[in-house]
């Protein structure tokens, strides 16, 4: 069982010749280019595009205004896909042979065309809604050149801009404890959009209710995300954590939990930062996921191994070939060799800190001219699932 929301996206691939014309008509100079600047209209969207290409970085963000986000899609071809934590990881799952249930909180005509049979649902809509979040990718080395502004992305990301009521309310259908007194598995996620603290409390509070009915044994994975008020992360972090096995994150949230820029491939730095989030995080098992490696940790963490691979690998094969990759792209993007720098900070990582963390490096992945950045970690968190529900089986057999 996969909840508790899920999107549709706007993917843009972004344009040099499109955002200097941009920059240019919004007169907007590099000192203005601020992280943390505010979506309340499109000079602004474009500010904080321009400020996340110009240190390669990526992140989720509210939008004031669902107008500005498809004027500023107009500007740009899109594609129109499925989006969601728990929709991607289905997706990635259905691939891998193993079926599951989603329990949705708006439906379109998108939806239904897109879903594959092997993903069953359910929703707490009561008519069809159109929210699409508008999910912005940019290739390493776009280069926008205006007036002052002169930058190159560093890295190939993407970000995320959202304004939508039904992901909002996130209503939780009547039907979802019943389902999940048959779940032996249950994925939560899609708490970050929310925007009024007493009806996250609300939601909160009935899906604990919901999930009495999960049998004993099962699984829960919680999987971070990028909050649109960075206050609720404690608070459904509070109200879940002892019911709990796995809570799973990517770069970007570890560094938000833990207050500090981290590097990745410094095995001290990763170690102080994963005994600061044990600290936040008592109890589940610890899966991070990130460019480089990815890591489970936890008394469980050997057992893991197998699963952070499987995530490793539907990540990179996304990465380097969208979402209509075949098996046979699975299997060669599987067999790569791992990135040097990324065995050599697992193999530390993994003396430093002993049996109770497993460190899978990442794949080495060259020359991929346009490569999908969205969806990455659901895509992991799809792969990963899969793994435990392949071994969990095998257990029950």
């Amino acid at each position: 069982m996969l909840g508790l929301g899920g999107c549709i996206d706007y993917e843009l691939r972004l344009s040099s010749s499109t955002l200097e014309e941009l920059a240019a008509e919004y007169e907007i100079r590099d000192g203005e280019l601020d992280l943390s600047a505010p979506v309340t209209d499109e000079r602004n969207l474009i500010i904080s595009v321009l400020a996340h290409m110009k240190r390669g970085a990526g992140g989720e963000y509210f939008a004031t205004s669902s107008e500005t986000l498809r004027g500023f899609a107009d500007r740009f071809p899109r594609r129109i896909s499925l989006g969601g934590t728990s929709v991607r990881a289905g997706l990635a799952m259905s691939r891998l042979g193993v079926r599951c249930m989603l329990h949705l909180v708006s439906l379109n005509d998108h939806v239904r065309r897109l879903l594959p049979p092997s993903c069953d649902y359910i929703s707490s809509a009561r008519e069809d809604t159109l929210y699409p979040h508008l999910v912005v990718q940019y290739d390493q080395g776009t280069r926008v050149q205006m007036d002052d502004i002169d930058m190159r992305a560093p890295f190939a990301n993407r970000l995320i801009y959202v304004n939508d009521p039904a992901n909002a309310l996130l209503v939780l259908s009547d039907q979802l404890g019943s389902l999940l007194s048959d779940a032996g598995v249950f994925l939560i996620s899609g708490f970050n959009t929310m925007q009024d603290p007493d009806l996250l409390d609300e939601r909160l509070a009935t899906l604990r209710t919901h999930m009495q009915q999960l049998p004993s044994g099962a699984l829960v994975y919680y999987e971070d995300a990028a909050f649109h008020l960075p206050s609720f992360r404690s608070r459904v972090r509070n109200a879940l954590l002892e019911i709990i096995d796995i809570y799973g994150m990517n770069e970007e949230e570890m560094q938000a939990e833990v207050r500090r820029s981290v590097d990745l491939l410094s095995a001290l730095e990763v170690e102080q930062a994963l005994h600061s989030l044990q600290t936040r995080v008592p109890g589940p098992t610890l899966v991070v996921h990130t460019k480089y490696w990815s890591l489970a940790l936890g008394q469980g963490a050997p057992d893991d191994a197998e699963a952070l691979r499987d995530g490793i690998a539907v990540a990179s094969t996304r990465y380097c070939y969208g979402d209509y990759y075949t098996d046979e792209q699975y299997e060669f993007t599987g067999s790569l060799p791992v990135r040097p720098e990324a065995q050599a900070f697992a193999t530390e990582l993994e003396e430093r800190m002993g049996s109770v963390v497993r460190c899978v490096p990442g794949l080495r992945l060259d020359d991929v001219a346009q490569p999908t950045t969205i969806g990455l970690g659901d895509s992991f968190v799809g792969g990963f699932l899969a793994a435990l529900v392949r071994r969990r089986t095998a257990s029950w057999t």
